[in-house]
């Protein structure tokens, strides 16, 4: 494997991981325990990111394009709106 599938790869997995991470914690009674999981999700989102930044430097990660106002506004009506 070369340097941007690695990186992708490892990407990849801590996205997953903290899609786990939200069903844990809100399964979890114990408060200690429901701590524990928020911890190891903060870790891992900052370790995604500071991947990422480094992946799109490289080039290595193409960013979507920049939402238009109309298209945030829709979001924020959508989203207002049920919840």
């Amino acid at each position: 494997m070369n340097e941007k599938d690695i990186v992708l790869d490892v990407l990849s997995g801590l996205k997953s991981g903290l899609a786990g991470y939200a069903q844990f914690i809100s399964e979890t009674a114990n408060p200690q325990l429901r701590q524990t999981f928020q911890q190891m999700r903060d870790g891992d989102e900052k370790t995604q990111y500071d991947l990422y930044k480094i992946a799109s430097q490289k080039g290595y990660y193409v960013n979507s394009p920049i939402a238009n106002e109309s298209d945030m506004d829709l979001l924020r009506t959508t989203f207002s709106a049920c919840c």
